[in-house]
């Protein structure tokens, strides 16, 4: 639908994912001069059959996670290549030789794709494979030594194919992920000692993990593809009334609000959970799709829905039946219908990657945020 009196400029694509970019300038730049942004390695190509246009200028075609570190850096992690890291001058692109440091068993396009990124409480940012983890060392500068390193099976981690959002750092500084095949847990005691880094948590069951999550509380989070949540609270393991029909989580799908309820992406809409009951939203009727494939929280409280064909802004203060609750945006406002991640960085601006690259919203419109700018 328009979005009458809401965009002040909008972004105008075809039903293809591509189309002419909107060359306003954002009002909160990351960076606040015009000095040119300089590139470093090589950036990964489009994909012809969804980029007719070979638009090389895109920081990525596809953006499968972002991620802002403690120091200031941003983390994309493009498809098809290893990550990049923009430091507010220099975007640098690193090369799957580099990201992978000689582990000759990645191959595949998909294994070099990131699509989970965290950081511990020594700077160190991990990322999230389908053919394993990758730490950065974050002491040593790049080129300065093995600044990654990467955890396959010969180090504990029995099934590498980490879920989108499947890498956690706790409050306590553990890491966990979550793969295919179960949790496990970085042991860097016993990988000092020259053991297996990873163990499996063997109190989730051997299922297929697609979210993590701690809550204020510092209770763990667990959605699963086909037995639903687990809850962990430091001791035990809770099964919260196995949910049936969780979404995709493409773009993510667990998240806690302000005031301590858990949401979660379901097929055909999104629910909450209070601490007692599941609540279902089903709102396909108010997005024009049932196939949801992930949930943001804004630090203000409100929920981006992203669905097959259009990405939906959810204020929960409103009742359902309220049309000023659900507002969607679609290809034709100016936002890619591919959303494969969302972020919202320390500042409040919000970021999407998508299937046509990256873009930023700023409360009042959606703009493209290629190599050069603007970002």
């Amino acid at each position: 639908m328009k979005i009458a009196g809401y965009l002040l400029s909008l972004l105008l694509f075809s039903t293809s994912c591509n189309g002419q970019v909107n060359s306003n300038s954002p009002t909160d730049n990351v960076i606040e001069n015009s000095k040119p942004i300089q590139v470093i390695g090589t950036p990964p190509s489009p994909f012809p059959q969804h980029n007719p246009y070979n638009d090389t200028g895109l920081v990525s075609q596809y953006i499968r996670s972002i991620f802002q570190d403690s120091k200031g850096n941003y983390w994309f992690g493009p498809a098809g290549q290893s990550v990049a890291r923009f430091d507010g001058r220099t975007l640098n692109y690193f090369s799957k030789a580099a990201f992978f440091e000689g582990n000759e068993t990645v191959e595949s396009v998909n294994g070099n794709s990131v699509h989970a990124i965290a950081e511990d409480q020594n700077g160190n940012i991990w990322f999230g494979t389908y053919q394993g983890v990758v730490k950065y060392d974050a002491r040593l500068p790049v080129g300065q030594g093995k600044t990654f390193k990467s955890y396959t099976q010969e180090n504990g981690l029995s099934n590498t194919s980490v879920s989108r959002k499947g890498i956690l750092v706790d409050k306590a500084g553990t890491v966990w992920v979550g793969t295919g095949e179960g949790v496990f847990k970085y042991n860097p005691l016993a990988e000092s000692n020259g053991g297996q880094s990873f163990s499996a948590f063997e109190k989730i069951p051997s299922v297929n993990i697609t979210d993590i999550m701690e809550d204020k509380d510092g209770n763990i989070w667990f959605t699963s593809k086909d037995l639903g949540v687990f809850l962990y609270d430091g001791k035990s393991i809770k099964s919260i009334a196995p949910k049936a029909g969780l979404g995709n989580n493409y773009a993510g799908g667990l998240a806690e609000d302000k005031v301590g309820n858990i949401w979660f992406n379901i097929n055909g809409g999104i629910c909450r959970y209070d601490g007692k009951t599941f609540t279902d939203f089903i709102i396909k009727d108010k997005i024009g799709t049932s196939e949801i494939w992930g949930l943001y929280i804004e630090q203000s409280g409100i929920i981006w829905i992203t669905a097959r064909g259009s990405t939906t802004r959810f204020d929960p203060s409103l009742s359902e039946s309220d049309p000023k609750a659900f507002t969607v945006f679609t290809v034709e406002d100016g936002i890619n219908c591919c959303v494969q991640s969302m972020y919202q960085d320390k500042a409040g601006r919000m970021w999407w990657g998508t299937g046509q690259g990256l873009y930023r919203f700023d409360g009042k419109r959606f703009y493209q945020v290629k190599q050069n700018g603007p970002w």
